[in-house]
């Protein structure tokens, strides 16, 4: 591998092509080889930007390596520097020596996700470093049972649960033996015990190797045992705070937590509102869930016999380990999925006059105003060239007029502030701003009910309770919530029902009361 690798920024500064604000200014930081740094701030403050310029993935158009799509291309300012060399040049030579210097596992897996059979996917990165391919081999078997992953080389990429693309994409990063090893939000798509498992295999790395670690989390309980140093980003530019972790929120933690960084022993309260239960709107009974994928190779459910009932007035929480298949059922009540068995039918204050009452049977327009979808990787959803645009898509399809259009555009982007983003594209929003405008495109049609898999993915203390405050009062408006999570504090703060999903083969599951 690469000797552990030192850091230097000097006046460095980022701004994506299509935007006026620059995600990153004035930052002087420097982390010696073999350090470990948690990069904290309020979401928008330009933390996954750094971590992309230290991987060398954001191009300025120097030509000092291949080009890249357009949101990593803008303007830079200052140096970022990797053992002193600049971190686009540092990954051109990196892949010409076969060495890596960094290795960067993405907020999102599907987006790390490359290549159709798992042990391809690990693979890929050895093989655009030119490892010898009598080594490729061994590193990537290696690798998967370094993070324990549970199928084999040739199991598709597509079969695999968003927890279980996350370990995958770890595994690729591993194998490269990377100096500098940057992470972002990884455990946010994996359930306890993954991301328990995580913290333990990425602190056996970093003790074997002795590589530098740059670290985003928001969960980061644990991983400040791992880490010698805070460092907490200034949305405005540079730094608000940078020492050891328990200096750090001694003397800052209060401020910070007013900002919306999580520190430890904070947590943000939401007001439940009284909520008035209304009728049941969707009805599961005896339902088998599948991707289309997993049904024409074959294979059975991922999820069988599952009663419930989507009650107006009510949320409900969907809860289960990676794999379980919660995002898969989150489709299938949600009507993007044909149920394998069992059927999935709305009831007639949700049919409105429709003549099926099967969601999967409806015609776009019609599932669009009646149940709305947030889905686990939220740029998958994006189609307008802007945030604002983004927003209206959805009523415009609805029949909304103009008028109304922009009023729950305006509002929606003051409530989830996203008012200084309303021209820019939804490409270049951090992971958090593209969460929360994910959820406010499905809020701007006002469907019945609201089927979201992991809403509150990427947010900041102040805008998670934001997003929970706005989504609690749909709910006592009379809107009905469906969140697949991994949050306790969503389920805390929101949930009237849960709903747990066992390994498979699962038995029967029902909704029970919280």
């Amino acid at each position: 591998m690469s000797g552990p690798v030192a850091v230097s920024a000097r006046g460095w500064g980022w701004r994506y092509a299509t935007r006026r604000a620059w995600a990153v200014r004035g930052l002087d930081l420097e982390v010696a080889a073999g350090e470990r740094v948690l990069l904290l701030g309020p979401s928008g403050s330009g933390k996954s930007t750094l971590l992309a310029g230290l991987a060398g993935l954001l191009d300025d158009g120097d030509g000092a390596a291949g080009g890249g799509r357009d949101e990593g291309m803008g303007d830079a300012e200052g140096a970022l520097l990797l053992d002193g060399v600049p971190a686009r040049a540092a990954r051109r030579d990196a892949v010409a020596t076969g060495r890596a210097r960094t290795g960067l596992l993405l907020q999102d897996p599907v987006a790390q996700t490359v290549l159709a059979r798992s042990g391809d996917d690990v693979a890929f990165g050895l093989e655009n470093h030119a490892v010898p391919p009598e080594a490729i081999w061994p590193r990537v078997e290696a690798a998967l049972r370094g993070v324990r992953f549970p199928y084999g080389l040739d199991h598709p990429t597509s079969r695999l649960s968003g927890g279980e693309r996350q370990r995958l994409a770890l595994a690729g990063v591993l194998a490269l033996r990377p100096g500098l090893l940057l992470l972002d939000e990884p455990s946010a798509m994996l359930d306890e015990p993954g991301a328990a498992m995580l913290l333990e295999q990425v602190g056996e790395v970093l003790a074997a190797t002795g590589a530098s670690c740059v670290l985003v989390e928001h969960r980061i309980a644990g991983w400040l045992d791992l880490v010698d140093r805070v460092v907490v980003l200034e949305p405005g530019g540079g730094t608000a705070a940078d020492g050891p972790p328990a200096a750090v929120f001694a003397a800052h933690g209060a401020a910070l937590a007013a900002r919306g960084v999580w520190v430890p022993g904070s947590r943000p309260r939401v007001q439940r509102t009284p909520r008035r239960e209304g009728p049941v709107l969707l009805q599961a009974r005896g339902v088998a869930a599948t991707r289309r994928s997993r049904a024409r190779a074959g294979l059975p459910p991922v999820v069988t016999d599952v009663d419930l009932d989507v009650r107006a007035g009510r949320a409900l929480g969907v809860l289960g380990d990676n794999g379980t298949g919660k995002s898969t059922l989150a489709l299938t009540l949600a009507g993007l999925e044909r149920p394998a068995a069992g059927r999935v039918v709305a009831t007639p204050p949700l049919l409105q006059g429709l003549r099926t009452p099967e969601p999967h049977r409806w015609r776009p327009r019609d599932l669009v105003t009646r149940i709305g979808t947030v889905f686990q990787e939220p740029e998958h959803q994006f189609v307008a060239g802007t945030v604002a645009d983004e927003l209206a898509v959805g009523p415009k399809r609805a029949g909304v007029g103009e008028r109304e259009i922009a009023g729950r555009v305006e509002d929606l982007l003051t409530r989830l502030r996203l008012e200084t983003l309303a021209r820019a594209n939804p490409f270049t929003l951090s992971g958090g701003e593209q969460r929360r405008l994910s959820v406010a495109a499905v809020l701007a049609t006002r469907p019945g009910v609201l089927v979201l898999d992991e809403p509150t993915f990427g947010q900041d203390a102040r805008t998670w309770a934001e997003l929970v405050a706005l989504l609690d009062e749909l709910v006592a408006q009379g809107s009905a919530v469906v969140a697949v999570t991994h949050d306790d504090r969503l389920v805390e703060a929101l949930a009237d029902d849960l709903l747990r999903l066992g390994p498979e083969p699962a038995p029967a599951h029902r909704a029970g009361a919280a």
